[in-house]
């Protein structure tokens, strides 16, 4: 017997050896795929009782935690149960004098406050589709943003209404409704909200639509468009309720206070962040914008525990000078994407032992990782378990073209590790693609059919990644007709065509760039003056300021010359794999 257990014991040793030093990510992938599925478990148990959708969640969360603190924003602290009773009183005051009912889409143009959360749940209450609306577009892009998601009316943040003022004739010449979240409006055309809500009711209103499909549309997120301008995803409440795992599935806890600066009308901050408190019960401390100098006091003062970030924010913490509240604080965990290794490791030696959890997703799809391991740099694992909840290859493709190469049975090949592959993930219930509002054509450019066996369909993420011999999966590249600049989605056919109005420039190409210690690309334009112009510096600042939004503006210019066959030599121009721009 003492010789069987002895041998046992040699056996087992031998084999954690061999996987300490083949795989020594085993447990850590095992456990995370142990939690995925345990949440999973609870979202089906939450399921069979009735509660479905984002909203439902939010609502058994003010049932079960009414007094718990869900929203502080600016000293105003609010309840689940006032969040709850807020939202039915906006719902109330939308469908008495808006006239609002199930399947209308409405447009939500705010900036972060509390009220935003409260209109959003209370168009959902009467069954709207909303439609979240970018508050840094101009004029065209807003005219083109509500036509092209069907907007029935559009309800403003106070402090914004001067984003309409260009174009608030013409919406409501067109029929659409505008009204804005305050107790009085300088504009005859423009309904107001907030001087409604105390007669309305605190109670939820009746609807006559039916129980939502999981597989029906909840949102409309818009993301840069490879056609010019913005396109609006379309968000399934499956894609939502997924969404609300994230904070959970990164270690947050009910007990945590979430401190949010990153704009509300992104996945990142309404589905995953706000999502991911109600999932939890958690506390969300949420912020109008994010500011540097504040970052550490608000976390002493509000006694944060975890924080959403992108990149650019810790490359914003690192560089500001030291302070007392930067040691004091009881942040524990911190969620996002984008962050360089070099500012994760210098974030980590100054600010202490914070769990980064570094992420990545798409609006359009459910694909994403996470890297739950502690390892600095990559944005998740490839790992076998991974691939058993949401799968995903990497794809060989054209440096030139980007398309997949196919083999002579027209099927795609895989990358080998170590290689950079285009991301892509197969359509299926886990992983819907609802397509875009508008033209169909625009939704069938983000699939690949025929993958790897006939009538299969993957989604195309657009975005390059390597997955190395350790299984870890890096960021490399975005590459078409996008590229990523403070925190936003820039399509460099967007500003070609609004740069290519100006009746000084006959030619312009843009493209982004890599500027050493910044996430992303930096936008850089090569244009060509027509006979007779010169670069009028004044004028296309100007034009720049009335039709762009500043993270779209290119950062450089060049003034290309003109070859004999009337066009740019465009093959001077890096492709979108370099990483640097050939100055």
């Amino acid at each position: 017997m003492s010789w069987a257990i002895s041998t046992l014991a040699v056996g087992m040793v031998t084999l954690l050896l061999i996987q300490r030093k083949f795989y020594p990510c085993f447990w850590d992938d095992l456990m995370y795929y142990a939690r995925v599925r345990r949440v999973g478990s609870m979202m089906m148990a939450r399921m069979k009782r009735g509660v479905v959708t984002y909203l439902q969640c939010f609502e058994l969360q003010a049932r079960n935690i009414p007094e718990k603190a869900f929203i502080v924003f600016e000293e105003q602290t609010l309840t689940y149960r006032a969040v709850d009773a807020r939202s039915n009183r906006f719902a109330n005051a939308l469908k008495s004098h808006c006239g609002l009912k199930h399947g209308d889409i409405v447009a939500l143009l705010m900036n972060n406050e509390a009220d935003f959360i409260c209109v959003w749940f209370g168009l959902c209450k009467l069954g709207c589709e909303v439609a979240f609306l970018n508050f840094n577009i101009k004029s065209q892009s807003l005219r083109h943003c509500l036509h092209s998601c069907g907007a029935k009316a559009l309800v403003i943040g106070s402090d914004l209404i001067r984003c309409v003022d260009e174009v608030l004739l013409a919406l409501t010449d067109a029929g659409l409704e505008v009204w804005v979240a305050a107790e009085s409006s300088s504009h005859q055309s423009v309904g107001t909200l907030l001087d409604k809500l105390e007669s309305a009711s605190p109670d939820k209103p009746e609807t006559d639509g039916p129980q939502p499909n999981l597989m029906n549309n909840f949102l409309f997120i818009f993301t840069s468009g490879t056609t010019g301008l913005p396109k609006a995803a379309r968000i399934s409440h499956i894609k939502a309720v997924m969404c609300m795992a994230f904070l959970r599935l990164c270690g947050a806890r009910a007990c945590d206070r979430v401190y949010l600066t990153l704009p509300l009308y992104h996945m990142s901050a309404s589905l995953l962040c706000i999502g991911g408190c109600i999932e939890l019960g958690a506390t969300c401390v949420l912020k109008r914008k994010f500011s540097a100098s504040q970052f550490w006091k608000d976390c002493v003062k509000y006694d944060i525990t975890m924080f959403q970030y992108i990149g650019e924010l810790c490359r914003y913490l690192v560089n500001q000078p030291k302070t007392a509240e930067e040691v004091a604080h009881k942040v524990r965990l911190a969620a996002g994407s984008g962050l360089r290794a070099d500012v994760w490791k210098e974030f980590l030696r100054r600010f202490g032992k914070i769990q980064i959890r570094e992420a990545y997703g798409l609006t359009e799809a459910s694909i994403g990782f996470v890297n739950y391991t502690d390892e600095i740099g990559p944005i998740g694992r490839a790992s076998y378990f991974n691939k058993l909840n949401l799968p995903f290859e990497f794809l060989k493709c054209d440096p030139h073209t980007y398309e997949p190469i196919r083999t002579d049975t027209g099927h795609c090949i895989k990358v080998s590790k170590g290689q950079a592959g285009l991301l892509v993930a197969p359509v299926m219930f886990t992983n819907p693609f609802l397509g875009y509002a508008g033209d169909k054509a625009m939704s069938e450019r983000k699939l690949l059919r025929d993958v790897f066996k006939c009538g299969d369909v993957y989604f195309n993420t657009g975005d390059l990644m390597l997955q190395d011999h350790r299984n870890f999966v890096y960021f490399k590249d975005r590459i078409g007709d996008t590229f990523r600049w403070k925190g936003e989605n820039v399509s460099t056919t967007e500003v070609s065509e609004v740069l290519g109005c100006l009746d000084l420039l006959l030619d312009v190409s843009v493209y982004g760039v890599t500027v050493p210690g910044y996430e992303g690309r930096a936008g850089m334009t090569a244009v060509v003056l027509k006979d007779g112009h010169g670069l009028d510096g004044e004028r296309l600042y100007s034009h720049l300021l009335h039709t762009l939004p500043p993270y779209a503006w290119p950062c450089f210019l060049r003034v290309q010359v003109l070859f004999c066959d009337q066009k740019m030599f465009r093959t001077l121009f890096p492709p979108v794999f370099s990483l640097t721009d050939l100055l």
